[in-house]
C-alpha cells in the first residue's frame, strides 16, 4: 500500500509560483510513476503531469507549456511540482497519484484510471 499526502497549495495572485509536494509512505517511489491531476469546480479531473521515479522520464499536458517542472527528493520520498506563472484558470484541487510501473520500459501513464493510489488533494486558487 502507498499513502500519499499533498501539500503546498494556497491562494496566490496571477503570475506567482507555487511548489506542490507529494510525499509517500508505505512504499518508496522507486518503482512507481507519480502523476498530478487537477479538478476545477464543475469539471472532470484532468491530467497535468507525470514522472517515472526510475529514470525520471516525464510527461506534461499541453496546457502546461513549460510552466511546470518536476523535482524529487529520495531521502524524503517526495515528488515536487513547481508551477510558475500561475493563471486564474489553474485554479483547482490538485491531486497526486501513484502507479507501479514496469522497470523495463519507459512508459509514463497519463490516464486517470491507470493510477491506483491517490492523495486527498491540495487547493490552488489563483486570483486575477
Amino acid at each position: 500500500q502507498v499513502q500519499l499526502v499533498e501539500s503546498g497549495g494556497g491562494l496566490v495572485q496571477a503570475g506567482a509560483s507555487l511548489r506542490l509536494s507529494c510525499a509517500a509512505s508505505g512504499r518508496t517511489f522507486s518503482s512507481y510513476a507519480v502523476g498530478w491531476f487537477r479538478q476545477a469546480p464543475g469539471k472532470d479531473r484532468e491530467f497535468v503531469a507525470a514522472i517515472r521515479w526510475n529514470g525520471g522520464r516525464t510527461a506534461y499536458a499541453d496546457f502546461v507549456k513549460g510552466r511546470f517542472t518536476f523535482s524529487r527528493d529520495g531521502a524524503k520520498n517526495t515528488v515536487y511540482l513547481q508551477i510558475n506563472s500561475l493563471k486564474p484558470e489553474d485554479t483547482a484541487v490538485y491531486y497526486c497519484a501513484a502507479k507501479a510501473v514496469n522497470l523495463y520500459d519507459d512508459y509514463v501513464p497519463r490516464r486517470r484510471d491507470e493510477y491506483g493510489y491517490w492523495g486527498q488533494g491540495t487547493q490552488v486558487t489563483v486570483s486575477s
